[in-house]
């Protein structure tokens, strides 16, 4: 059975499609899909995405065969591309690929000079020159502050605001940033043209302990110095340096990638207006009791020196023992082993065996736990075992049900202070909490002279040998185990008890469940729901202290009284403040005619209690401001599944809590990034790609001179460069934003990962390029002098080609709305991509030539008026996934007498129109179509590319009238063909002999004639596989549809269209018989 072509992916190359002045440039994208009933068939979503994956093998395929995948645009079809390399004819440059060197005269602000389209840098798609001048104009113009209504208030369509996700100021931004800027923006572009109030708000993030690390790891690559040897203020003010540089280049990044941020509303976590907000917020929680101070364990990073939330420390699971690098030991620690040793009973020369994987902790030891089930030590009750080196430390031995019997010895070392399950015991049976460690991971004097001032894994080491000198050491063996690392340094993270403030969360947490539960918040996918469910209700409290000096420093004071010990852990001396000056009078009011000083805490609050509050100390919380009265809630937060826990949940607790609202109605996660491998973004791989190299494009060395700008050492460098060598050997290619912008979306399907392969982006470029060159060819069609009608409706002059655009026209603004609606982002960029390639350019502007150039008056201006309507709503369609492009061709036509839009971004979206709907014009044309179709694959298969001749036998009086009265646009369609070299016959008339067939469907068959121009027994051949695959699939269909249950279980539709297959494949066996008989005869 033969194939027609529909829509697959950009970076293919299209077959057997009419080449004209329209595609000239472009290498077009089109796959293969059945034809049944006489009609395209419609892909699922899922078959699309299916033969887009498809597509991108296909493409990293092709790229280990040639370095350059892109095949000239000029080149055609398959069969025509191969014939040219057989013919070893030079291949041409595409167009898309001409760089030209440009120099943008427009001043910074003003609205863009366009030059003419004929002019050098014009000719081809370049995105640095469709690209230039658009964004400082936008951001002039105001164009994308929000607009209110007349009386002020927000606009009667609705409102729609997005806080951008604030990034670090850490460094530049990477391709994870990319997609999360395409989404949003394109969600904001796309409300905004729906006429809404429109606010896309954007800032910045300190990012605490990150900028702090980087900040200290370049102090000390420069200058070998630590923020000791400067000091809190000047060290601070080096990282506030450090800030302004970094913000600078993320605003020109985000600016490049075409963000419609209000940048008038720009916030940074730790401006006036935001501390503010931190401050309040600490203080009313506090007051509330919900903030409060407590000494107990904490994730201690040495590396850092500072207290780290669960969510901020890493699980690497391991199987046993094995050997990992930690942060200022030269050489590899054990992991992954058990270490067993005895302790000695007081007083007697028994033993009892306990184990621990971390050996050097048992100088924190102040117990030993059996079960009080467990005869074999029922003599020890009441005994105590003795410290070996430690001298006076004894440890009790304590009788507990959370020790396992059966486990080990049945006997269990307690390190209170430095083990959560020991954390419990100790409290229950009130041991000694021993802290044995200094910050920077060093024991402290607790451990006795030997260990004292030895680092932490050194001191495993030594343990172990004296254990073994004192006969004490029984075994180490294999242990599978979980080992927590600082997602930031990864260092072994080290529990510790610290005195800090803590988040009361299982109150919070309650009404942040309920407030998704009772639909007030929609979280999508689904399967972030269910996480965000399974995360509040086992929440645990949340540490926001963190010992750093680059922060909001903690609004509370320690207060000391004349003559008395200090005690930090103690919380009723602790009172909060907005400022100084309150918390002095809270102290004095608690503790009345005493003598006091205040002490504020030097610690900062954790860089997510600031993120926390970011939808509301944005609008100005918690003064009563007017964006806070029309602009909160805010309508969608969009990021990414990593960060649910995080930041998402808490906004909506700390919202809840202070606001008595919800931050915002919906939560849309997206998928994370990845490398073309599957592999997680790091800059030690080589793989975190900065967004403006996809723009522009960058060389290998390039890539190779950035590695030694950041802080990785000379082994990371290395690796990272093999792997840059091996995925950009040619560095990468320049795709721009907009292809940058549309790929992000079009890779947004729903899944947890992206593979990102930058080969996609380059191929979307390539679509830029043909809507370009389209668009260029429209307007010479229209002419200098067109002027649109005021309105795209129909006339009632329409040929059948109008009435089938204008509803595909339609219908594809009815899918891009509902999928945007639905959040499918791929859906939304396959409809579109659809619509402008395989509708819009591959058929109407191609078969809209006769009509223009020789037709009568009314068929030229009829054809020109669809020809902009439906050229302007592909435009104004794709702007908020390619926003640079649009607005450079959109300006460039003429506008409707009552469009007074200044800018594509402020022009009306394309709404679904019912009278543009025409479903028998669609089949109409749709058949016309598939027989251009069926034309092009037999003459591609054949290799016929003149002179063609062509007979079209019908078999229903709709079928013959369509396809004679369409005549002219099958030709138009189909190069080689004149219409003299097409025959259309009914049902009686059979096709001469010499001819091969492409079966459409029961109503239609097309026959090519090949005699004299093939190889008949060839062809004989050809036929009866295909005979064979047609019977086959009779055989299959019907096997299922006999199948029990058959009648039960499957859709009264699908049943209808099974046997419409059996129909229409009987009728292309029976005609392939006689084709093979024809055959037969020429052969004789």
């Amino acid at each position: 059975m033969a194939t027609n072509t529909g829509l697959k992916n950009p970076i293919e190359t299209k077959q057997n499609t009419q080449s004209g002045d329209a595609g000239a440039a472009a290498t077009p994208a089109t796959g293969a899909a059945a034809v049944e009933g006489g009609v395209p068939k419609v892909k699922t979503e899922k078959e699309l995405e299916k033969e887009r994956k498809k597509a991108e093998k296909e493409a990293k395929f092709a790229a280990k065969k040639a370095k350059s995948a892109a095949a000239s645009p000029a080149e055609g079809d398959a069969a025509a591309a191969a014939a040219k390399k057989k013919e070893k004819k030079p291949k041409a440059e595409p167009a898309a690929e001409v760089e030209v060197e440009y120099v943008e005269l427009t001043p910074p602000g003003e609205k863009k000079i366009l030059k003419s389209l004929d002019d050098p840098e014009y000719k081809a798609y370049n995105p640095i020159v469709v690209e230039s001048a658009w964004y400082s104009w936008w951001e002039k113009e105001g164009f994308f502050e929000p607009e209110y209504g007349p009386d002020g208030k927000v606009k009667p369509e609705g409102v729609f605001v997005i806080p951008a996700p604030p990034p670090n100021v850490t460094g530049a931004l990477h391709i994870g940033h990319g997609l999360t800027i395409a989404i949003q923006d394109t969600l904001i572009r796309w409300n905004r043209m729906l006429g809404k109030t429109v606010l896309f708000l954007p800032g910045f993030d300190h990012a605490g302990i990150s900028t702090q690390s980087v900040v200290e790891k370049m102090l000390w690559k420069k200058e070998k110095k630590t923020r000791h040897d400067l000091g809190r203020p000047k060290f601070t003010a080096l990282v506030w340096e450090w800030k302004e540089e970094y913000h600078t280049k993320i605003k020109n990044q985000l600016k490049k990638m075409g963000a419609s941020y209000d940048w008038n509303k720009e916030a940074f976590t730790m401006d006036e207006k935001l501390s503010k907000a931190v401050v309040e917020a600490f203080v009313r929680l506090h007051e509330d009791g919900i903030i409060y101070r407590a000494n107990r364990l904490v994730n201690w990073c040495c590396k850092l020196n500072t207290t780290l939330s669960n969510l901020e420390v890493d699980q690497l699971q391991l199987e046993g023992r094995t050997l990992l690098s930690v942060p200022d030991y030269d050489e590899k620690i054990e992991f992954g082993a058990i270490t067993s040793f005895a302790y000695l009973i007081e007083g007697t020369n028994e033993r009892i065996v306990v184990a621990t994987t971390r050996p050097e902790t048992m100088l924190g030891d102040t117990a030993i736990a059996v079960h009080p089930d467990d005869e074999r030590y029922t003599h020890l009750h009441g005994k105590t075992a003795v410290h070996p080196f430690i001298e006076g430390r004894k440890l009790p031995i304590v009788l507990d049900t959370y020790v396992e019997k059966d486990f080990g010895t049945g006997a269990v070392k307690i390190t209170p202070a430095h083990d959560q399950n020991d954390y419990e015991i100790g409290k229950r049976h009130n041991l000694e909490f021993i802290n044995i460690l200094n910050d920077n991971g060093t024991f402290n004097e607790n451990v006795g002279p030997l260990f004292a001032g030895m680092k932490r894994f050194t001191a495993r080491r030594v343990v172990v040998e004296k254990l073994k000198e004192l006969g004490l050491y029984v075994e180490v063996k294999d242990n599978p185990m979980t080992v927590p690392l600082c997602s930031k340094s990864k260092d072994v993270i080290e529990p510790l008890m610290k005195p800090q403030w803590w988040v009361k969360q299982q109150a919070l947490a309650d009404e942040a469940i309920k407030a998704v539960r009772n639909g007030e918040i929609k979280i999508i996918p689904s399967v972030s729901e269910k996480d965000y469910f399974r995360w509040l209700e086992n929440t645990q409290d949340w540490c926001i202290s963190r010992q750093l000096w680059w922060g909001h420093q903690a609004p509370v004071y320690y207060i000391h009284f004349e003559g008395q010990n200090v005690d930090y852990a103690e919380g009723e001396n602790w009172v909060s403040g907005r400022n100084e000056e309150e918390a002095r009078a809270k102290a004095e009011k608690l503790y009345p005619g005493k003598k006091i000083t205040l002490e504020q805490d030097p610690d900062v609050l954790d860089t997510w209690f600031s993120s926390g509050l970011w939808p509301f100390s944005t609008l100005g919380w918690p003064e009563n401001t007017e964006d806070m009265e029309k602009l909160f809630p805010m309508s969608v937060l969009e990021t990414g599944w990593d960060i649910l826990f995080f930041w998402v949940a808490r906004m909506i607790m700390l919202s809840l809590k202070l606001t008595g609202k919800v931050p915002f109605t919906e939560v849309f996660c997206h998928s994370l990034v990845r490398d073309s491998e599957g592999r997680k973004m790091s800059k030690s791989l080589g793989n975190v790609i900065d967004p403006l190299d996809i723009i522009s494009g960058t060389s290998l060395q390039n890539l190779h001179d950035k590695l030694l700008i950041g802080n990785l050492d000379p082994k990371e460098v290395a690796m990272a460069s093999k792997y840059q060598k091996f995925a950009f050997p040619d560095g990468i290619p320049q795709c721009g934003s907009d292809a940058m912008h549309f790929a992000f979306c079009a890779y947004t399907t729903g899944g947890r990962d992206i593979n990102m392969d930058i080969k996609v982006v380059h191929g979307y470029r390539k679509f830029c390029n043909k809507i370009y060159q389209a668009t260029k060819f429209a307007l010479m069609r229209l002419g200098e002098d067109f002027v649109p009608r005021e309105n795209g409706e129909k006339t009632g002059e329409e040929t059948l080609v109008e009435k089938w655009i204008l509803h595909k026209y339609t219908k594809a603004a009815e899918a891009v709305n509902k999928a945007l609606e639905e959040r499918d982002f791929s859906g939304a960029t396959t409809a579109i991509y659809q619509y402008w390639y395989s509708e819009l350019c591959d058929v109407y502007i191609e078969n809209s030539k006769p009509l223009i150039l020789d037709g009568t008056p009314a068929q030229k201006r009829s054809a020109q008026d669809t020809l902009y309507t439906c050229l302007e709503g592909a435009l104004t369609m794709i702007h908020p996934f390619m926003p640079y492009v649009t607005e450079e061709l959109w300006q460039r036509l003429p506008r409707r007498p009552t469009d007074t839009n200044p800018t594509i971004t402020k022009a009306a979206y394309p709404r679904y129109n019912p009278t543009l709907d025409d479903p028998s014009s669609e089949a109409a044309y749709d058949l016309v179509f598939s027989v251009v179709k069926a034309i092009r694959s037999l003459a591609s298969e054949y290799g016929v590319k003149d002179d063609i001749k062509v007979f079209v036998q019908t078999f229903t009086a709709f079928t013959y009238d369509t396809i004679t009265a369409q005549t002219p646009s099958i030709v138009a369609l189909t190069k080689g063909l004149e219409e003299s070299g097409l025959v259309v016959l009914d049902g009686t008339t059979p096709p001469p002999g010499g001819c091969v067939l492409n079966a459409i469907s029961k109503e239609c068959n097309v026959y090519l004639l090949v005699k004299g121009r093939v190889d008949v027994d060839k062809e004989i051949d050809k036929a009866r596989a295909k005979l064979t695959k047609t019977e086959d699939a009779v055989k299959r269909i019907e096997k299922l549809v006999g199948a029990k249950d058959y009648q039960s279980k499957v859709k009264k539709e699908v049943q209808e269209q099974d046997r419409g297959k059996i129909e229409d494949y009987k009728k292309e066996a029976e005609t392939l018989r006689e084709v093979i008989e024809k055959f037969e005869g020429l052969r004789a």
